[in-house]
């Protein structure tokens, strides 16, 4: 890795930047949006940044770019701790001159929840599913929840609707499938064993304040807001039957404890 500037940016090297792991965190249910006052996920994201000062782009596509979201975000992530910004493309201005040169100057593009149907298709009629990965693949982080978390995967299992869940192809970052609010939603952890059953690829189940971290295309592990929060791992045996089997959750706030109890231990 090369060295980091002042800001704690890693410079451009002959126009390119110097690489760093393609990371996705893909929250169950949780951050600034679910659990105000708890900021252990959105301080994950930011850490994985590298970046003292880190830049952050909120894209609340999901919700129809509600202006009550839009707000939430920036008090959540105070300019006072990074470069927040957010794209707007229901509106006539998008907020930024360039959404593609934006996107890729990020540190963290964080993803808001709503229909993952209306997110895909405006990302895909303005261009930016293809930003999105160019970033992806340049080391910005990418997060989100909800919508927000569906829409890294290949195949996902949608619910924001009334009626049953379906699945719906996203954007295939990851080569798997997805679905949120996991153990909390009824039907949800049955429809998806079921669909797995029945051919949709093998994938996770994301419980609310539980978030999947992959490195590159692989799950590196899964972190959460609280204490008691699950994921588990869906495929299907020999027989086709859909097998699942509970993911070992490491909970952010054991180090945050663990950090208060040693400064006592100073003072």
């Amino acid at each position: 890795m090369g060295p980091k500037t002042a800001g704690g940016r890693r410079p451009y090297l002959c126009g390119v930047m110097d690489l760093r792991p393609r990371q996705i965190v893909a929250f169950g249910g949780g951050g600034f949006s679910m659990e105000w006052g708890n900021t252990l996920l959105d301080d994950f994201v930011l850490e994985l940044t590298g970046a003292s000062r880190p830049r952050v782009c909120f894209l609340p596509t999901a919700s129809g770019d509600a202006d009550h979201y839009v707000v939430r975000f920036y008090r959540a992530f105070p300019s006072s701790a990074c470069e927040p910004s957010h794209i707007s493309l229901f509106r006539r201005e998008t907020g930024v001159g360039d959404p593609r040169a934006h996107l890729l100057a990020q540190d963290l593009i964080y993803v808001g929840g709503g229909s993952l149907v209306s997110l895909l298709g405006t990302w895909r009629a303005h261009g930016i599913d293809e930003a999105l990965r160019e970033a992806w693949e340049a080391g910005v982080v990418l997060c989100g929840g909800s919508a927000g978390a569906l829409c890294w995967f290949a195949s996902a299992l949608s619910g924001f609707h009334e009626g049953p869940a379906r699945v719906l192809p996203a954007l295939g970052l990851l080569p798997c499938s997805c679905a949120v609010h996991y153990h909390e939603e009824p039907g949800r952890r049955e429809d998806f064993r079921a669909a797995v059953a029945q051919g949709l690829a093998p994938g996770y189940g994301a419980g609310d304040s539980a978030a999947l971290h992959f490195v590159g295309t692989e799950l590196a592990e899964v972190v959460a807001s609280r204490r008691g929060a699950r994921a588990a791992h869906v495929a299907t045996d020999a027989e086709g039957n859909a097998v699942e089997h509970e993911l070992p959750v490491r909970y952010l706030g054991a180090r945050a404890a663990g950090d208060r109890a040693g400064e006592a231990v100073a003072a």
